[in-house]
Formats: structure tokens, sequence, C-alpha cells
């Protein structure tokens, strides 16, 4: 796992709770990982997840998984845990505009120590978000900890791709996003099993590159006014982060970074 040691928990709630999380919402949209409502329609239906079940989301940001796993999975409970109150204040405003307060729910705590009640979900989610928590081994034991016998834990993350970081190439891409360390398939899989997890699934979704492709173009093409303003009109700042969203997007077409899903089902 590769990590360094100039990144906590207040640099992630900086980026959640000023510009840069406006950033990633304009080019992403409510959904702020990868692929989308592709990516959360393939990991719950790998995962099983549907109608009836109860399931929290780790690091749930604005909420927008838990109003798609309510209304598109038919999931009868959502309980959101983030760290940040910004966008826990705005999960619970985006929920009560559409009308989802009374399927939906937020804590704000820190994911490692949520204080949810052992096996008191059938599933715990997340996406494209646990990258920015420090002691993964703890999340883990969490999530293990949360669900019940049977248990899913379904998640996407971005992780360390199969042609592996530099140490150089990783520093650079921690410190761009404000990543404590970052993961691969083999180290969350490792954890799953040591927290009494079956791993049913453990694989790189493919999306990484066209989809870094398909933001820079949306923010040279389409965008670039919009994200300016966030930003203050400082073409500098935009420049520098240009820069930075371009060589990530070379980190992922040369396979060393990547988007990772894992559905894993507790033991009984």
């Amino acid at each position: 796992m590769k990590s360094i040691n100039s990144i906590g928990l207040d640099e992630v709630q900086a980026v959640y709770s000023g510009p840069e999380g406006q950033l990633w919402e304009l080019i992403m949209g409510e959904q702020i990982h990868i692929g989308g409502f592709v990516s959360s329609i393939d990991l719950a239906e790998k995962a099983g997840i549907g109608p009836g079940m109860k399931g929290v989301d780790f690091c749930c940001c604005n909420g927008a998984g838990m109003r798609f796993l309510v209304r598109f999975r038919d999931v009868a409970q959502m309980h959101g845990v983030d760290v940040t109150e910004k966008v826990i204040e705005q999960g619970r405003r985006r929920c009560k505009q559409e009308g989802l307060s009374g399927k939906i729910k937020f804590t704000l705590a820190d994911v490692c120590d949520s204080g949810l009640e052992d096996a008191s979900a059938d599933f715990v989610w997340g996406e494209d978000a646990w990258c920015y928590v420090v002691d993964k081994e703890k999340l883990i034991s969490e999530a293990a900890r949360i669900v019940g016998p049977d248990g899913v834990i379904a998640f996407t993350d971005w992780i360390e791709g199969k042609a592996g970081l530099t140490d150089a190439e990783a520093e650079r891409f921690l410190t761009f996003m404000k990543f404590p360390n970052v993961q691969d398939l083999e180290g969350y899989s490792d954890l799953l099993a040591a927290n009494g997890c079956e791993v049913i699934a453990a694989e790189d979704t493919g999306r990484f590159g066209p989809y870094v492709d398909l933001y820079l173009n949306m923010l040279n093409m389409q965008l670039t006014y919009d994200a300016l303003k966030i930003v203050g009109f400082d073409n500098e700042l935009m420049k520098s982060m240009a820069a930075e969203m371009t060589f990530m997007q070379q980190l992922a077409h040369a396979g060393k970074i990547a988007q990772g899903l894992f559905i894993a089902r507790k033991k009984k």
C-alpha cells in the first residue's frame, strides 16, 4: 500500500468543504464517483442489493448513493456516515427536497468509529471514497462489525493498479487527490478475509482511463468557465489542476491506478 504522511482528516474535510469538492461535483455530478449511475447499478447487481434491505453508506458524502439505492434498488432504509459536516447538511437538504428523508438518515462521524450497532445492517456500501480514509484496517473492521451474519460489504474505490506506482508517482498522485494512502486489489481482499468475510469479487472495473478522458474533455470543451468561477477565476490554479489531472490520466491508461470493485460476505 502506497502512503504519504502529509495528508490527514483535516485535509480531506477541506476538500469537500471548499472549491475542490464543488469542482468534482461539476464534472462528475451528484454521484461523485467514476461511472456514476452505471457503476452503481453494476455494484448493486453484483452484490445482490435489493428490496427490503437495510444498508449503511460509509463516506456517504451528499447521500447520492443512498438516494440511488432507495429509488432504483428499492432498499428500505439507508444510514449514511461521513465526517464532513458540509456534505452531511447538503445531503439532508437534498433528501428532503426529493421526499426521501423518511428512508435516509445521516450521522456525522468517523467511519472507523461510527457508533452504529453491531450487526445492524444487511450491507455496507461505499463508492470511490474509502481512499480518503487513513486507517483502512479499522475501516474494514468497522464495516464487518456492522453487517450481520451473511451480510454484504460492497464498494468501489480508487486503487493502485496492477502495473504499480513508483514512489514518486504515488506521492504526486496522493498529494493532488488528498489521499493518505491507496490500497490495491490484494490489500483490500486480505483485509476483508482477515475480518471474517468471504471475498466474492475483487476486480478492476476498467473504467478509470475512459472516464478521466471524459472529465478532461468536459473541462476543456464545455465547462471551462464554470470551473474557473469555482476557483475564483484563478487561471494559474486552473492550469495547475489540469496538469495534475492529465498526469492522473496518464497513470490510469498505464494501468498504474484503477477503480476497484469489491464484494464480500460476512461468514456466519
